[in-house]
């Protein structure tokens, strides 16, 4: 990933360059916005997709195992107050 990273910033270096040879202000953002900034945020964006999946499966994996904890303690809480008590 840290390869990815260093050839994004590489890239939008270089559209940076040829933004500043541009022979207006809005040719020079307009280059840099349409050959930097968009492609690299969505190369990015697709790129990190695995990972985003790992993340949400993960969360409710936790989730899940939260619910089933809880309903095992409330199950034997039930279980315990109708057990006979002996003093």
């Amino acid at each position: 990933m840290y390869f990815a990273g260093l050839v994004a910033i590489g890239w939008m270096y270089v559209t940076l360059m040829m933004a500043i040879t541009q022979p207006t202000v809005m040719a020079g953002i307009a280059t840099f916005f349409f050959y930097g900034l968009l492609p690299v945020t969505i190369i990015v964006y697709v790129m990190l997709a695995p990972e985003r999946g790992r993340r949400r499966k993960a969360r409710e994996a936790a989730e899940r195992e939260a619910m089933l904890a809880a309903d095992m303690a409330r199950k034997n809480g039930d279980k315990a107050q109708d057990a006979p008590r002996h003093r």
